[in-house]
């Protein structure tokens, strides 16, 4: 699949570019600056990295099966091939259309990078991703206060991934809506399954 056209047309499209309102929104939540605010945004984008997926999954399986009450034990396979088909889907979209991260497009003066400064491979967020699969995953069925601390984890690595200057709103948004969809789309074919199962 020929890259260049593609990533030009979808990075121009009023999908992304939000009629400039993505580098915008992306210039506000980056560059206010408020105390403590770098080392939140560092802490979230440290709690949604990827080699905590693995953990995460390990802990959510650990508490459903010891507390189902908690977390329903079918949710976190829900979990498990939901975040295998967000990783393809990513894995494929990012080399695709190799989108430029803020860095990139505005450069140094514009941008407030806090931690690693990093250049390509914009769309989609990956953090962005997990997290709200990580959310839509467990969240049904869970207890109150897990389907409350999900969703303030979801939002607060999404947001960190744009106040470090990783990424445009948009990626963030793709990645959200990848990750929830991954999670639907897995949700769905349970629910099948377990209609076919003979009782």
């Amino acid at each position: 699949m020929s890259t260049g056209m593609n990533a030009a047309a979808f990075r121009d499209s009023i999908g992304y570019s939000w009629d400039g309102w993505n580098q915008a929104f992306f210039l506000g939540i980056n560059g206010a600056q408020w105390p403590g605010k770098d080392a939140l945004a560092l802490a979230g984008t440290f709690v949604g990295d990827h080699q905590w997926y693995p953990v995460y999954i390990a802990l959510a399986l650990t508490v459903a099966l010891a507390r189902p009450a908690w977390i329903l034990p079918e949710r976190v396979g829900v979990l498990v091939w939901g975040y295998l088909l967000s990783w393809w889907v990513i894995a494929t979209l990012k080399p695709v259309l190799d989108l430029p991260r803020p860095l990139a497009v505005l450069g140094e003066s514009l941008v407030h990078v806090v931690g690693r400064p990093e250049y390509a491979y914009s769309f989609p967020s990956g953090h962005a991703a997990f997290v709200f699969l990580l959310w839509a995953s467990l969240a049904p069925g869970a207890a109150w206060p897990i389907r409350w601390g999900l969703g303030v984890l979801a939002f607060w690595v999404a947001w960190s991934r744009m106040a470090v200057g990783a990424h445009f709103p948009a990626d963030v948004a793709g990645g959200a809506l990848i990750g929830l969809l991954c999670a639907v789309a897995i949700s769905a074919v349970w629910w099948v399954l377990k209609r076919l199962r003979p009782s």
